[in-house]
């Protein structure tokens, strides 16, 4: 498999140069005899060197007779040549029900552990999986070669591995599978450069090594959060990422899930707009063949325009563009909203219904199905399991100041709550309730956007909502205005220019039924169910005002 292909002495051969074409050339007769003897000297050397080249090979063949039983791949047999039928197993699905049974295995060489000459140990790891390789010396396999070869691996290459699967006698410690790989054969597929810009062992240490080593005077490199997403790619194959990427794959497909099941119909709205969709300056303006347009900051306008056009119940999951310049734990100039937007029938009370029941299946299921994965996140980011009602506490927002002012915390009864309002209200409402997940709703009219409908007994307050997790905002909601009047009213109270929103108040005017709906980051969903201390571990290539690559 790895052989080198036979020489082809022919393509060494240059074709000859007859006189005539030589001085078609303008090359003189002397020049061209002086080319030619150049020529046939190269030639001579090349069939040497091709001929010493065929000797070693069939010297090491002589010495090595499991030679082609590891190697590099050349190029070539990599380039989607053939099929070859062979079958392939998942190191994750390696246990002692296939004890015996030969298989065949593609990873990462994570740890490679010369014993001597004739053994070494190699760690496979295939995404959260690893699996404990053993090269030996035997009669009928292997050879010093083949340990040699193997032991100068680079950390991180790519190989293929077949051998035989044995039960060791004690626990491996360095592996996640308790099966051991007797290797046969051993193939690289690709190579790492010999230095890694990060090792993916000091990358994937928890604090707890940390504390550890500082106990004992050991001295552990730390990386940092700008050097792991200077070098995402070699970041994200810790198995704590590995984790979250999963976790947040889940989420997104619980939100769908759960939408379709209420009848709700995924939409896709576009992300180049003419105006504004929530209002202020934050957002990223842009040339649009000649016409001034921005990136849309939600979905929420053309959802709402998918109720108008009669779809009663729409979802939709893509890029928010926000242009904040916000440095914090929690803000990303890009991130992935989960949208949903329905008709109401009575009350707003049925959009926070929808809440309710999608974050608690959503976070029943994590619990359920997600322990391999919420394990790998909590070894090297250790955290409590949230915790939460299996229906939802509600409070207003009265009671939630009432709440922060008996505990001597001064809020505007009629303002936005700051971090440190929602941090100490999570943390009361925790120990009045028991739950870290809990719904805020009649928000003040003036905190809200302008399409939000106000309350009809006391217009200083909204139909609206927020939802904390862990005593951070996670969502936002409320009934929309679907009167044009009051929408165009609320518009300019807002300082949004209404001709770059035109179309859109516009339809509310072809008959409109009350609606609400509600937005959620998916980056901060995952970050806060697992207490994950900075929303750049839940993003898979993060834009934040500082950060475009990679």
């Amino acid at each position: 498999m790895a052989s080198a292909p036979p020489v082809d002495n022919s393509l060494l051969e240059d074709p000859p140069v007859s006189e005539e074409g030589s001085e078609a050339a303008g090359i003189s007769k002397k020049q061209a005899k002086k080319e030619a003897m150049k020529a046939e000297k190269l030639r001579k050397k090349q069939e040497a060197a091709a001929a010493v080249n065929a000797s070693a090979q069939i010297e090491s063949l002589e010495l090595d007779p499991h030679a082609g039983d590891y190697g590099d791949i050349p190029g070539e047999e990599l380039q989607s040549k053939a099929v070859s039928g062979r079958e392939w197993t998942a190191i994750g699905s390696l246990n002692s029900e296939l004890a015996d049974r030969t298989v065949l295995l593609r990873g990462n060489a994570q740890t490679i552990r010369p014993v001597s000459k004739k053994m070494a140990f190699l760690v496979v790891r295939q995404s959260m999986s690893t699996v404990q390789c053993v090269l030996t010396v035997g009669k009928d396999y292997g050879s010093p070669q083949m340990v040699k070869f193997a032991t100068s691996l680079s950390r991180e290459s790519i190989v293929d591995i077949e051998g035989t699967v044995s039960i060791p006698k004690d626990p491996i410690k360095g592996a996640t599978q308790q099966v051991e790989i007797q290797v046969r054969k051993l193939y690289c597929v690709n190579r790492a450069v010999s230095n890694l810009p990060i090792n993916i062992e000091d990358a994937a240490r928890s604090e707890r090594e940390f504390e550890k080593a500082e106990a004992t005077g050991e001295q552990l490199v730390r990386v940092g959060q700008d050097t792991r997403l200077n070098y995402r790619v070699l970041d994200l194959r810790t198995p704590a990422n590995q984790a979250t990427f999963r976790i947040q794959c889940y989420v997104e497909d619980i939100f769908r899930r759960f939408l379709r099941s209420e009848n709700f119909v995924g939409i896709h709205t576009p992300k180049l707009v003419a105006g504004s969709s929530e209002g202020g300056a934050a957002v990223f303006k842009l040339d649009y063949k000649g016409q001034p347009a921005c990136l849309a900051q939600s979905p929420q306008l053309y959802k709402q325009m998918a109720i108008c056009g009669g779809f009663e119940r729409v979802f939709e999951v893509g890029s928010v563009f926000r242009a904040e310049d916000s440095y914090t734990h929690r803000h990303l100039c890009e991130f992935v909203g989960l949208d949903a937007e329905m008709e109401i029938k009575e009350h707003y009370e049925e959009v926070m219904d929808i809440v309710d029941r999608l974050f608690v299946a959503m976070f029943d299921y994590l619990n359920e199905n997600c322990r391999k994965e919420l394990e790998a996140i909590d070894r090297q980011y250790p955290f409590e399991p949230l915790k939460y009602l299996q229906k939802t506490l509600r409070l207003t927002f009265k009671e939630g100041v009432e709440m922060l002012k008996a505990a001597g915390l001064e809020v505007d009864p009629l303002g936005d709550l700051n971090t440190e309002a929602e941090r100490k209200l999570g943390r009361l409402v925790f120990d009045k309730y028991g739950t870290e997940f809990y719904i805020l709703h009649r928000y003040p009219l003036a905190v809200r956007p302008f399409y939000t409908m106000p309350c009809p007994d006391d217009p200083v307050y909204s139909n609206s909502f927020d939802v904390f997790i862990r005593g951070e905002e996670i969502i936002s909601g409320a009934q929309r205005v679907h009167i044009p009047e009051l929408l165009t009213s609320r518009a300019e109270a807002c300082g949004i220019d209404v001709k770059t929103i035109s179309s859109y108040i516009d339809s509310f005017r072809y008959g409109a039924p009350p609606h609400g709906g509600f937005g959620v980051g998916l980056e901060r969903v995952v970050m806060l169910f697992c207490a994950l201390n900075n929303i750049r571990k839940t993003s898979l290539f993060p834009r934040d005002p500082q950060r475009l690559v990679p």
